[in-house]
């Protein structure tokens, strides 16, 4: 009743009371939630002009500062899935011709998503690239993004074969994914798929793919096929997104953004979405949901992403144990001598009287090997000791960018808490931390820490 965003309260809230399944009182309640809100923003305090924000306007928005941060936004948002041999970044100077191809590609709107104001400055990507590139054109290829017609194919193959390079927009959009409007199919819609391969199968090089969208996305034929060099994932970058992209595909500004979610092939739509449980369950062919259970195979995975440069790790400081006995109270240290300490597998997390005792700094050092400085994530995962059944395939601990410069070492720390990133809930929903090996997950790397009773 609180948070319901779509139209499925205001369809079938009646019927609900009607049958006895909401109670009035938990209208009342939700009720009372959001008046209340709407009470500290001042909203029944006379015309809303003379109130606190009334004076707010498009100046108070559209500021230098503002545009700014949408811009390092977009850019850090950007995420490079795909660059067969370093295809990317163009030399603008070598590029004589651009074609930019797709129903997304000149339309500023469709790069807002939901919930979104009004843009200060507005601007399609084929408007951004045209900006590096005086000879671009374009050609829509689908007369939407649904693309259920192939009519406009040829008129994209022939703008294809006409450029020097060619950038390929494809995707979703408010028309696929919003509130209310579920996709059944992790695919492109309708015959984008076929739009992509035809126009790469004309063009004179390989092509650029653009992936626009709020979600995951099966494009397992783009990863696979040498006509598509590089794959770029923008979701909805909001205004400056059209600026950011050219920046990035013009080797002005180094990609750095990692996924924020799993990306599943076609197959895992047979899994049914009301089936919620997070752990796999190989006995009915149920592969878990998440980066942290999934066990199926995967088009892309979380925090994947690539840069224009190279780095390399290394741990510089990390215990290699710890020892819970100055953090479990009294009647916790007289239960595990009575059972004995050595048959204990794990500890609950809440006979630990002090979980701040127990936290560490992981220093690492990121060097940059390649020719290019640029931001970089860096992502530390955990992974528990294999004992547990259920436990996850790995968890994030904590991540950050740093800006590297080119051949040189920056220093950072990740901040373990091993009451939260080092434990597990087990099939009674309690957290618990599991004694034995724990691994910390850096890239390649990976470091032991034994926690111990003493």
């Amino acid at each position: 009743m609180d948070i319901n965003c779509g139209t499925y309260v205001l369809r079938n809230a009646q019927s609900a009371v009607e049958k006895g399944k909401l109670q009035e009182e938990d209208i009342d309640r939700a009720l009372h939630n959001l008046f209340s809100v709407q009470l500290r923003l001042g909203l029944f305090d006379g015309d809303p002009r003379n109130g606190q924000f009334g004076k707010l306007g498009p100046k108070n928005v559209c500021t230098k500062e503002h545009k700014t941060l949408a811009l390092e936004a977009a850019r850090q948002g950007i995420v490079l899935l795909k660059n067969d041999k370093k295809f990317l970044p163009l030399n603008k100077k070598a590029v004589s011709s651009l074609a930019i191809i797709g129903p997304l590609a000149n339309k500023a709107n469709n790069l807002d998503g939901d919930y979104t104001g009004y843009p200060c400055d507005p601007q399609s990507l084929f408007e951004g690239l045209k900006a590096y590139v005086e000879k671009t054109s374009y050609a829509i290829g689908c007369l939407d993004v649904a693309c259920v017609s192939d009519t406009q194919f040829h008129k994209a193959i022939i703008v294809a074969k006409r450029a020097d390079f060619v950038i390929v927009v494809a995707g979703l959009d408010l028309s696929q994914e919003t509130e209310d409007r579920d996709r059944v199919s992790l695919l492109l819609p309708g015959k984008q798929m076929s739009l992509v391969s035809s126009v790469a199968a004309a063009s004179k090089k390989p092509v650029i793919l653009v992936l626009t969208g709020g979600g995951p996305l099966d494009v397992s034929f783009a990863k696979g096929d040498p006509r598509i060099a590089s794959i770029l994932w923008i979701g909805y970058p909001g205004e400056a997104g059209a600026k950011a992209l050219a920046e990035i595909i013009f080797g002005e500004y180094n990609p750095g953004g990692r996924l924020p979610m799993t990306w599943y092939p076609e197959s895992f739509t047979e899994v049914s979405m009301t089936d919620m449980n997070m752990r796999p369950n190989p006995s009915r062919g149920y592969p878990g949901r998440t980066y942290r259970f999934y066990t199926g195979n995967r088009v892309y995975g979380f925090g994947g992403g690539l840069s224009y440069t190279n780095f390399t790790y290394k741990i510089l400081s990390a215990p290699s144990k710890l020892s819970l006995s100055g953090s479990l109270s009294s009647n916790s240290r007289k239960r595990i001598l009575q059972q004995g300490g050595e048959r204990l597998s794990y500890i609950n997390i809440n006979e630990i009287t002090s979980c701040d005792s127990l936290r560490f700094y992981m220093q690492i050092l990121v060097e940059n090997v390649g020719n290019m400085d640029g931001g970089h994530v860096v992502m530390l995962f955990s992974r528990v000791p294999t004992v547990f059944r259920g436990a996850p395939e790995k968890q994030l601990v904590g991540f950050d960018r740093v800006h590297t410069i080119s051949h040189r070492s920056t220093e950072m720390s990740i901040l373990v808490d091993p009451c939260e990133h080092l434990s597990v809930a087990n099939e009674q929903g309690k957290k618990i931390m599991l004694l034995g090996g724990h691994v910390l997950m850096l890239g390649d790397l990976e470091h032991f820490v034994t926690i111990q009773i003493y």
